[in-house]
C-alpha cells in the first residue's frame, strides 16, 4: 500500500534575522544553506512551504553605525539589505520574501503584541539606573561603557563582565569609566522601563508545558531549557526588559513618548511582518499560519546561541497575545575553520562575498556543510583541506563522473537515445535485482529530520554502487568492439539511468547544477520520486527511448591555490605600526609590581578537569564552567565566550585558581578562577597542562 504523504501540509519556514550592521560570512551560511535545503526538499515533494526571512534592523549599533558615515539609518540599512540579499542569492538561498524589521507590518504586529500583553497585565513599567553618556545625551548599553575591572582593575574592560579575569558585575561597578561612543565620563541616571513579565506563573507554567513536549525542541535544546526554568516549585526567570530610551533606532513604544522597543522584542515579530508583505504581495491568508488554533507548521532554524530568546521569550509572548507558537525549534551549532574559531589573522573569517568574488562554486560549500550537518546543536568544522578532497572525490569523482563516463556513447552514436523496446525491459530487470535498495526511503527520512550527513553518504554510497558497476561493464572497451553497440547502448543507457536517479535525491543540495542536470537529460524539472511500498525501483527511471542532449561539464575540481588565493583575500592587513604595536602587546606587556614568594605561595594554583561548560543565560561574555579538581567539583563563571564555544572546552584540563574567595555574581557563585594568556576579545587562550597532569595537582 502507498504510503501516505500528507501532500496537503502546509509550512511556514524562517531563519534567524542576520543584523543590519556587518557582512554575512561562512559561519552564517551555515544555518541558511540547512534551511534552504530542508525547503527545496519539502517543495520537491509537493508541499506548500513558504520560506521569510528579514534584515534585523534596529539598535544603538545601528544607528551609531549610521552616524559615522554621515548617513540616515535607513539608508544604512537598505544598503545592507541589498547586500545580504545578493550574497544568500549567490549561494542559491532562494526566499519566498527577502524583508526588513523596519517596516510597517513588523510595526503593527510588535504594537499589536505589546498591547495585548499589557491587556493581560504582563507588562510592567519600573526605575532602572543607568549609566548615561552627558555629551551624547544618551543612555549607553553595557558595550558602550568602558572602564576598570572592579575586581582586578583590568584596564578597557566591557560593562557588563571582566575579559581578563572573568568577573560579571553592572556597568555602574566599573571603575573610571568612559563612554566608549564620546570618550565622555558616564554619570548615574534613573529612567523608567517597561518589562515583560516573563516571571508571571502564566508565563512560568505555560513555558513548562511547552518546552517538555518532545516535538517543540531538539532533546538537547529541551535539557537547556528546564535548566533556565528550574524545578516545578523554583521559579528562575527573571522579567524582560523590553524598552530603551531615546535616541534610539526602532520602534516607539505606544503612548510611551522617548521610550523604543528593545530590538529583540521586534526582531523575531519580523517572521510575522516578512510573511504578511508576502501574504499581501500573493493572496496568502496570514491567520491560517498564525491563529491559536491553526493547523499549519511554523519552524524556526536558528543558532543556538539565540536559543534563550525564541524558546522562552517568543513562544510566551506569542501564547499570551493569542497567536500559534512554534511548531518546532531547530537550533544548529556554530562553525570553525581547521577546527578553531574563525580568524581574520589567519585569513579564515571568510565572507561569502569574497567567496564568490574568488569564483569558488556555492555549491561546493552547500555540499560540503550538508555532508557535515546532523539536525543536532553540534558546532561543525570547515577543515579546508578535507572540503578540498571531499568535494573532488565525491561530486567530480562519484557523481558527475557517472554522466561523464557514458553521456558521450549515447550521443555520439545512438543519436542521443536510451535504449526502449526489450532492451529497455532488460535494463529495468538490471535495476530491480541489482539496485533494488536504491529506494528514496531511507533519504527522504533523513532529509525531513535534517540528517543531511545521513543522506549524503546513502547518496554516496550509491554513487559508488554506480561507479563500480560502470567500471565492471567498461564501456570504454566495448565501445572498441563495433559489433557491440547494442551492449554499448545497454551499459551507458543504465549508467544514465541511475544518474539521472541520484541528481532527484542530490536536488535539495545543488539546485543550480541539478537545473544544469535537467538541461541536459531533457526532462521536467525534476521531483522527489515517490514509490509505494514494494514497488520496483525501476519505475522511477526515464521512459523507454529517452533522448538526452549532449554532455556539458557540470562541475569542475577544487583546486588548492582557490582556497590559498581565499584565504590570503580575507586576512586581516595590518600597517607596519599596528603590526608592531600588536607584537609589542603581545610579548612585552608591562611586567606588574614585585611580590615576595611568600606572596606567590599564598595563591594555590590547581590542574582542573573542564567536565561541563555552557552558554549563561543573558551574559554576553561569560561561559559558565564546572570544573573538577581531584577531591571536589566548582563552578567558575569565566569571561572567555569570545574565544570558546563551550564543546571545545569540555574534558580539556586547565589551571585554576582555587582558594580564590567565591565572588557573588547576577548569574550565581563563581568559586575560582582559570587562566588564560592573551588580550582578550578573539585573542584568550586558556593555560593546559602538560600530559599526565591529573585533577587537583598543586602548580608549582
Amino acid at each position: 500500500m502507498k504510503q501516505e504523504r500528507m501532500s496537503n501540509r502546509k509550512i511556514l519556514v524562517t531563519s534567524a534575522l542576520p543584523y543590519a550592521n556587518g557582512s554575512i560570512h561562512l559561519g552564517h551560511l551555515v544555518e541558511y544553506i540547512q534551511t534552504d535545503i530542508w525547503v527545496r526538499f519539502q517543495k520537491m515533494r509537493g508541499h506548500n512551504i513558504y520560506y521569510v526571512c528579514a534584515d534585523d534592523t534596529h539598535g544603538t549599533p545601528i544607528m551609531l553605525r549610521a552616524e559615522k558615515e554621515g548617513i540616515t539609518p535607513e539608508a544604512l540599512i537598505a544598503r545592507v539589505h541589498d547586500e545580504h540579499y545578493n550574497d544568500f542569492s549567490g549561494f542559491h538561498i532562494h526566499f519566498d520574501n527577502y524583508y526588513s524589521t523596519h517596516s510597517d507590518e513588523t510595526r503593527h504586529y510588535s504594537e499589536d503584541i505589546y498591547r495585548k500583553l499589557k491587556t493581560a497585565g504582563l507588562i510592567k513599567v519600573r526605575a532602572i539606573e543607568q549609566l548615561y553618556d552627558p555629551e551624547k545625551k544618551m543612555f549607553l548599553p553595557d558595550r558602550y561603557v568602558k572602564g576598570e575591572c572592579p575586581k582586578c582593575a583590568a584596564k578597557d574592560q566591557y560593562g557588563d563582565a571582566c575579559e581578563v579575569c572573568g568577573a560579571a558585575y553592572a556597568p555602574t561597578d566599573l571603575k573610571n569609566p568612559y563612554s566608549s561612543v564620546s570618550g565622555a565620563v558616564p554619570v548615574k541616571k534613573s529612567s523608567e522601563h517597561y518589562f515583560f513579565n516573563l516571571s508571571d506563573y502564566r508565563c512560568v507554567d505555560f513555558l513548562r508545558r511547552w518546552t517538555r513536549e518532545a516535538s517543540h525542541l531538539q532533546p538537547e535544546a529541551a535539557n537547556k531549557m528546564h535548566e533556565w526554568l528550574g524545578e516545578k516549585d523554583e521559579n528562575k526567570l527573571s522579567d524582560w526588559d523590553i524598552s530603551r530610551d531615546a535616541p534610539y533606532f526602532g520602534f516607539e513604544i505606544p503612548d510611551a513618548p522617548g521610550k523604543y522597543f528593545y530590538v529583540w522584542l521586534d526582531a523575531p515579530i519580523g517572521y510575522m511582518g516578512s510573511f504578511k508583505h508576502l501574504c499581501t504581495r500573493e493572496d496568502i491568508d496570514f491567520d491560517a499560519f498564525w491563529h491559536k488554533n491553526t493547523e499549519t507548521e511554523l519552524y524556526h532554524f536558528i543558532g543556538k546561541d539565540i536559543l534563550y530568546f525564541h524558546a522562552l521569550f517568543w513562544p510566551a509572548m506569542l501564547e499570551n497575545a493569542g497567536y500559534r507558537t512554534p511548531t518546532q525549534i531547530f537550533a544548529h551549532g556554530f562553525l570553525t575553520v581547521n577546527g578553531e574559531k574563525m580568524s581574520k589573522s589567519r585569513g579564515t573569517f571568510i565572507t561569502a562575498e569574497s567567496y564568490l568574488k574568488k569564483g569558488l562554486n556555492p555549491e561546493w560549500l552547500r555540499y560540503y556543510y550538508a555532508a557535515k550537518l546532523n539536525g543536532t546543536m553540534e558546532d561543525i568544522d570547515l577543515n579546508l583541506d578535507d572540503f578540498v578532497a571531499r568535494v573532488n572525490s565525491d561530486l567530480v569523482g562519484k557523481f558527475v563522473n557517472i554522466a561523464s563516463r557514458c553521456a558521450g556513447f549515447i550521443t555520439k552514436r545512438f543519436d542521443g537515445k536510451l535504449v526502449d523496446g526489450d532492451d529497455y525491459q532488460a535494463l529495468r530487470g538490471i535495476v530491480d535485482e541489482r539496485f533494488a535498495n536504491w529506494r528514496p526511503d531511507t533519504i527522504e527520512k533523513a532529509f525531513e529530520e535534517r540528517d543531511f550527513s545521513l543522506a549524503v553518504r546513502q547518496i554516496m554510497k550509491f554513487a559508488d554502487e554506480a561507479n563500480e558497476m560502470i567500471h565492471e561493464m567498461a564501456p570504454w572497451e566495448i565501445a572498441r568492439d563495433a559489433n557491440r553497440n547494442k551492449e554499448l547502448q545497454g551499459i551507458s543507457s543504465l549508467g544514465i539511468q541511475l544518474f539521472y536517479l541520484l541528481a532527484r535525491y542530490l536536488k535539495p543540495i545543488l539546485p543550480d547544477t541539478i537545473y544544469q542536470v535537467e538541461k541536459f537529460l531533457n526532462c521536467d524539472a525534476l521531483t522527489w520520486p515517490q514509490l509505494a511500498a514494494g514497488a520496483p525501483v525501476s519505475q522511477l527511471l526515464l521512459p523507454a527511448g529517452h533522448a538526452i542532449n549532449a554532455y556539458q561539464h557540470l562541475l569542475t575540481r577544487i583546486d588548492s591555490r582557490q582556497i590559498e588565493a581565499l584565504i590570503a583575500a580575507n586576512k586581516q592587513s595590518l600597517s607596519p605600526e599596528q603590526a608592531g604595536a600588536t607584537q609589542l602587546q603581545a610579548t612585552v606587556a608591562p611586567i606588574a609590581e614585585t611580590i615576595a614568594i611568600d606572596d606567590f605561595n599564598k595563591i594555590d594554583l590547581r590542574v582542573a578537569k573542564i567536565i561541563q561548560a555552557e552558554h549563561v543565560a543573558g551574559a554576553e561574555k561569560l561561559l559558565k564552567l564546572t570544573l573538577d579538581i581531584g577531591s571536589e567539583q566548582r563552578i567558575v563563571f569565566a569571561g572567555i565566550k569570545s574565544a570558546y564555544n563551550p564543546e571545545q572546552l569540555i574534558g580539556r584540563l586547565t589551571v585554576m585558581v582555587a582558594n580564590l574567595a567565591p565572588r557573588k555574581m547576577k548569574f550565581g557563585l563563581s568559586e575560582g578562577m582559570v587562566l588564560a594568556a592573551g588580550s582578550g576579545g578573539k585573542e584568550l587562550f586558556i593555560l593546559n597542562p602538560d600530559s599526565g597532569a591529573k585533577p587537583g595537582m598543586k602548580v608549582k
